[in-house]
């Protein structure tokens, strides 16, 4: 097959950059693969891609490059196409809208897909009907405000295919929007063997890591780690991510005075290993689309304690098998969680074997089986499409013919029937010898 993925950026680290690459990894060894960037930021990429993979960017955006185009004119003017209700409305414009819509209509696939909903809305308008065409959604659909759920509502019924990491977000997907004729189908992320030994789950300390962001609500985990800084003084936490919050959690580190407890360690790629010197994660989360770092916790042996926040943790952790779920918002049963697995040494280690035996099944082997399923079954769908179009042709056409000749000779008959009506034909009448006989002959 012949896949192409279509991405805001891939320069990055964040957590669609990364599930896109492990799936093009995984993907790449049976077929063709090619990651279309709408932006290039940065000369290099931050996470490991196979270089079978092609990489393409439509607009450079590298201020420090010769080919930068931020100042293009069309670059100025607002997107006509990407909607204003994607967070990532304002670095769209004109000129992504002319460069999106050619690159689209000659793509040289046979599987276009893209990862967020405004670059769906473009494959849903622009893409050749030749293309199957699929949308992933990596957040939720319930977390879109209306306007946008509108627009997808509209322009979905487009695609052929829509992906979502958990099984609760592709029920909203059936319950809340009528979409005939196109998959919903429930994909959860992959997430590769990391290459390194499980954690011993002997260090003491606690990771988290994401970005700091509202949603990540970090400021409760903190809260928590005072809690258990006052009974466990031997543990330590350790916060990994960057993001508009980190400010404000480190000043909250100092006024609860945990600054030789919580340590904030910036981003960090890959981020296994650093989970891997840590004895289990902490997720506080108010909202997570499906929490790729708990699977990458699990990969590593950890047990994760974990908010039950909509819609993925409570879909990937087993409570008391190989994590726990705590409701969201609550700092108190935050803390009592971490304490729970803190001091029952026994508890951990059974729950951390477990947590490496649950994180195979997200293995980038079997996520990409299942991709190559449900690709082969749309392809599948569209030649059996096609083939009963042109069938359809043909016996349209033949229908068409014979109808034609049909009408004709009908046409024909009325006609004569018409004409002999108007204009009855002269018959010879019936003579008999007397009238044939001229004036003067004899009787």
């Amino acid at each position: 097959m012949r896949i192409s993925f279509l991405i805001h950026h891939a320069y990055g680290i964040g957590g669609t950059i990364r599930t896109t690459f492990n799936l093009a990894n995984g993907l790449v060894e049976r077929h063709k693969v090619e990651i279309v960037s709408v932006f290039r930021y940065r000369t290099e990429h931050q996470l490991f891609l196979d270089p079978r993979v092609r990489v393409r960017y439509l607009v450079d955006l590298r201020k420090k490059s010769a080919s930068y185009e931020g100042d293009h004119p069309l670059a100025k003017r607002p997107s006509g196409v990407f909607p204003r209700e994607d967070g990532r409305y304002p670095q769209y414009s004109e000129l992504t809208d002319e460069r999106l819509g050619a690159d689209l209509r000659g793509l040289d696939a046979d599987i276009v897909i893209g990862t967020r909903p405004g670059l769906n809305m473009y494959i849903a308008r622009q893409a050749p009907r030749r293309l199957v065409r699929i949308g992933q959604e990596h957040l939720t659909l319930n977390t879109h405000p209306t306007r946008l759920v509108l627009r997808v509502r509209r322009l979905y019924p487009r695609l052929d295919a829509i992906t979502t990491t958990t099984e609760a977000d592709a029920a909203s997907y059936r319950r809340r929007l009528w979409l005939p004729g196109v998959r919903i189908q429930a994909m959860p992320n992959s997430v590769p063997h990391p290459g390194i030994a499980p954690s011993t789950l002997d260090a003491k300390y606690v990771v988290a890591v994401g970005r700091l962001a509202p949603v990540k609500r970090y400021g409760d985990l903190i809260l928590a780690f005072a809690k258990v800084r006052a009974e466990r003084p031997d543990w330590g936490l350790r916060l990994y991510g960057g993001g508009p919050e980190k400010e404000e959690l480190s000043r909250l580190v100092s006024q609860l005075d945990l600054d030789d407890a919580v340590t904030l360690m910036g981003s960090v790629a890959p981020v296994e290993p650093e989970m891997a010197k840590g004895s289990m994660l902490v997720v506080s989360s108010s909202m997570e689309s499906f929490g790729m770092t708990i699977v990458e916790a699990m990969r590593v042996g950890l047990p994760v304690v974990s908010t039950n926040c909509p819609l993925g943790p409570g879909e990937i952790i087993e409570h008391g098998g190989d994590g726990l779920l705590v409701p969201p918002r609550d700092p108190q049963a935050l803390a009592g969680a971490i304490l729970d697995l803190i001091n029952d040494d026994e508890r951990r280690k059974c729950m951390g074997r477990a947590a490496l035996e649950k994180g195979c099944r997200y293995d980038t082997a079997r996520i990409v089986a299942m991709y190559e399923a449900v690709f082969q079954e749309l392809l599948d769908r569209r030649a059996g499409t096609r083939g009963r179009l042109r069938g359809l042709s043909h016996q349209t056409a033949a229908y068409g013919v014979g109808v034609w000749y049909g009408a004709k000779g009908l046409a024909k008959g009325l006609a004569k029937a018409v004409v002999r009506r108007a204009f009855p034909p002269r018959r010879n009448p019936v003579v008999s010898p007397e009238d044939r006989r001229e004036p003067g002959d004899r009787p």
